[in-house]
């Protein structure tokens, strides 16, 4: 083998080598593995707390709020006051839970017996007011029937205004006047501070007819409710019937009365 030939074959040896390198270089390199994701941290289950001591001090501050209210018209219950301070000292005691149960107890004695004394109190007023009731507008007769239906649904505070509101105005425009002896409806009626006309006499018979028997016969001590201010249609209607009622015997109810009554 010439020195050439020999030159050559080396040539090739290394370019093959090479080759073969280049090759190996561009092998696909392996991918890095993906990463785990961490665990998210559980969340705690927290049980649910009880009530507080702000809990219970609210409960028996509205018990002492609705005891209070109840206080000013006379309407608490004899063992509200004990159910009261057993709360406070359940409080106290850190048994809150049965702190709220009493406050509310003795919150609902208060509300109650609030509601009761207004009812008693309304009852006593539409009482009074029946008494007018013949000489009432029907818009008056429409309200008193109103405080009647609240008391019974037990409904004290609407009762209760609705009925002093009635009284306060029915109480303005009356008068009371005690019978005198030898008094009469039409002396009566003929007063200059009452009517200042004796024929208007029907008007105080007609709002006084639970205590008049007899329009002609009328007793010493006798209170009668007289009308300030009766309507013309009323008054009318009085003088009318006086002028036309016909003849009259004491201790004898004439039909014509009866009749003016009824209208």
């Amino acid at each position: 083998m010439n020195f050439l030939s020999y030159f050559r074959l080396i040539g090739s040896t290394i370019a093959a080598l090479v080759l073969a390198a280049g090759c190996a270089t561009q092998q696909k390199k392996p991918e890095a593995p993906a990463p785990v994701p961490e665990p998210e941290p559980a969340i705690e289950q927290q049980a649910p707390s009880g009530p507080s001591a702000a809990d219970a001090e609210q409960a028996i501050l509205a018990a002492k709020a609705a005891l209070k209210k109840a206080a000013s018209v006379d309407g608490v219950w004899r063992d509200s006051g004990a159910v009261l301070a057993k709360a406070e000292a359940a409080a106290k005691a850190g048994d809150y839970a049965k702190a709220i149960e009493l406050a509310q107890q003795a919150r609902q004695q208060g509300e109650m017996g609030y509601n009761q004394a207004m009812l008693e109190r309304a009852k006593h007023i539409m009482g009074k007011l029946e008494a007018y009731k013949g000489s009432m507008t029907a818009d008056q007769r429409d309200r008193l029937a109103a405080a009647h239906n609240a008391y019974r649904n037990y409904q004290g505070d609407r009762a209760y205004s609705l009925a002093s509101e009635l009284w306060a105005e029915i109480a303005a425009s009356n008068i009371s006047y005690v019978v005198e002896r030898g008094d009469s409806l039409w002396r009566i009626s003929g007063k200059d501070e009452i009517y200042g006309n004796p024929y208007q006499w029907p008007l105080i018979y007609k709002q006084n007819k639970s205590q008049i028997r007899d329009a002609d016969l009328i007793y010493p001590g006798q209170n009668f409710q007289i009308q300030r201010t009766p309507s013309g249609a009323e008054v009318d209607a009085a003088i009318r019937h006086a002028r036309t009622r016909g003849a009259w015997s004491i201790g004898v109810v004439e039909e014509a009365d009866l009749l003016y009554l009824r209208h």
